[in-house]
């Protein structure tokens, strides 16, 4: 089980990250169908579903209207501080599972990835940990390295050579965002409602091309969130580091 969710937690791949997958306005009824499924433990490990193209057709109009769309997705999208919900990740390999999420901007995210995975996603604003207590691991990033620093952020950074494009298909504008300073070849792809602007999906594709996709749903925004959910326990990741090395 390790070596299929190893890495590719809430979209990560660690340390780079995923790519996008295309999903038409229909990704509502699609997370209700997902919900709804009861997976036998084989399936729920992650089951098939074939990504499509990664990039979308081109917003009509001129390049303004393309930046003015981007520029109010973000104004909205940085008005909100806290959100909640359920999420369905897919895999490079199809492999799907799902869970709980909870964000706090700025760089605050945990993932709570149901059974049978043992698996949790924290960033606590600095570092990312993708921690399995089952299997007794920790592994520890810097959140700066990881292009979901760029969905975490204050504000959409959609200055300098950042946005790779925005496009929209049906009710869906894809903002697509790159640092190859920090993040190389990685990208991310965050889609939101054409209607509200709110978050519908995000994909990282890694520097191999790999994508990984996470779909949200129940959402609820402005919500008070535990702050002990963004906790990192630094010294059981030293401890068990230690551990590790010693048994090498």
């Amino acid at each position: 089980m390790r070596a299929e969710l190893d890495g590719q937690c809430c979209g990560l791949n660690l340390p780079t990250a995923l790519p996008f997958a295309r999903f038409r306005p229909t990704y509502h009824a699609m997370f209700q169908n997902m919900t709804t499924m009861r997976f036998s433990p084989s399936r729920r490990g992650f089951l098939g579903l074939a990504a499509s193209a990664l990039l979308l057709a081109g917003l009509p109009g001129p390049a303004a209207a393309q930046e003015e769309v981007a520029a109010a997705i973000a104004d909205h999208f940085s008005s909100i501080r806290t959100m909640t919900g359920d999420f369905i990740q897919f895999g490079p390999r199809g492999e799907q599972t799902g869970g709980k999420f909870y964000i706090q901007r700025p760089g605050k995210v945990h993932f709570q990835y149901e059974s049978p995975s043992s698996y949790r996603v924290i960033a606590d604003g600095k570092s990312v940990v993708v921690d399995n207590k089952k299997l007794k691991t920790a592994d520890l990033y810097p959140l700066s390295k990881t292009p979901l620093k760029l969905l975490l952020d204050n504000r959409i950074d959609l200055s300098g050579s950042k946005v790779r494009s925005v496009s929209q298909d049906g009710d869906a504008v894809t903002i697509q965002l790159v640092d190859k300073s920090v993040f190389g070849n990685a990208r991310i792809a965050m889609m939101f409602s054409a209607k509200d602007y709110s978050l519908i999906q995000w994909t990282i594709t890694d520097d191999q091309g790999k994508d990984t996709t996470v779909m949200i749903d129940n959402v609820r925004e402005g919500v008070k969130i535990d702050p002990s959910l963004f906790a990192i326990d630094y010294a059981r990741i030293r401890e068990l580091t230690t551990k590790k090395g010693m048994r090498n």
